[in-house]
């Protein structure tokens, strides 16, 4: 039996939900891909932190450990930040080693120099779960575009700052109380910069502009707004004008090429396909020429929904490479 060797980087919530759905799968897996899968290390920061075990799985903080794992063919990458995760796959993808990330802030910044990397050594990189978690976004955009061509991209791609804009409305919240909520159900950090800035948003939308137009438009230029400044007045006034806040990454392809994105809280009624849009829940509406407007709904983050499409993106790279599919 075939043995497919590979490492997690992280072992936060993303990086021990990848672990526990390679062990729960992997018969499964086996059965499918004639693949027997074995995680050969988990890179953490701190040796010493206490962490749910993973028997007969090496920790360690060296990344050169990581790459002298025999065999190795596949990372995933479930760290936070541009560094050191850029130069991880960096050089996991010079070794030969497919690579699949979650980290929207990376790659985000380094989509082309990794696509480009990546196509000189002949491996894939998986990056589904980068935006909006548990909603296949990513798989679905590269379907259409052999195809269709993209004009517009409209997305709630944060479910913190959805949450919190749908509790204002349905509790009667103040922004502060439904942040507090958020929190203690796990949706929010301690810190929630990124999610209420708009800027978590932000780095999701230049992910799908990469993908959808093959570049990104000028990223000084877009304007990037958060939902911070939205009070349980404006929420109400909103309702009875029969109108929603929903925190919407737009981005739009004019005629001449240009492109115009934007990040930040609009009013929408009930004939935008992101008005019925709750709860945490993320959203992507693509308006395409030939089938017109796609909207795919579906959580948008959390252990399972982030680290079960970053094991399908493994499960579809082993099949690319077997044959199974057809090259992206």
């Amino acid at each position: 039996m075939a043995k497919l060797r590979a490492a997690i980087l992280g072992y936060g919530t993303v990086g021990q939900g990848i672990h526990r759905i390679l062990q729960d799968k992997r018969e499964e897996l086996h059965q499918s891909l004639g693949l027997d899968i074995e995680v050969g290390a988990i890179l953490v920061s701190d040796l010493e932190k206490e962490r749910p075990a993973a028997p007969g799985v090496r920790f360690t903080d060296n990344f050169d450990e990581v790459l002298s794992i025999p065999g190795l063919q596949v990372v995933f990458e479930a760290i936070v930040g541009e560094e050191p995760a850029y130069g991880y796959l960096c050089r996991a993808i010079d070794k030969g080693c497919h690579v699949i990330t979650a980290n929207k802030v990376m790659f985000s910044r380094y989509h082309i120099d990794l696509h480009e990397r990546a196509k000189a050594k002949n491996v894939y990189i998986g990056y589904e779960a980068t935006t909006a978690g548990g909603v296949p976004v990513i798989k679905t955009l590269k379907n259409l575009l052999q195809v269709n061509s993209v004009h517009r991209i409209q997305g709630i791609l944060n479910g913190t700052s959805n949450y919190i804009l749908t509790s204002m409305r349905t509790d009667n919240s103040s922004f502060e109380d439904a942040l507090r909520d958020a929190q203690a159900l796990g949706y929010a950090e301690a810190d929630p910069y990124n999610d209420v800035s708009g800027m978590d948003a932000y780095h999701k939308l230049m992910i799908l502009s990469a993908l959808a137009f093959s570049e990104q438009p000028d990223r000084q230029a877009v304007d990037v707004k958060g939902i911070d400044a939205i009070t349980l007045e404006d929420v109400k006034r909103a309702q009875e004008e029969g109108l929603r806040y929903r925190h919407v990454a737009e981005i739009i392809q004019h005629s001449n090429g240009r492109l115009e994105a934007s990040v930040g809280p609009q009013l929408v009624g009930p004939d935008h396909p992101l008005y019925a849009i709750e709860g945490v829940n993320n959203a992507v509406a693509v308006d395409t020429n030939y089938i017109g407007t796609l909207t795919l709904v579906g959580p948008g983050a959390g252990m399972y929904p982030t680290a079960s499409v970053m094991v399908e993106d493994y499960a579809e790279i082993i099949g690319k490479r077997a044959g199974f599919m057809i090259s992206i």
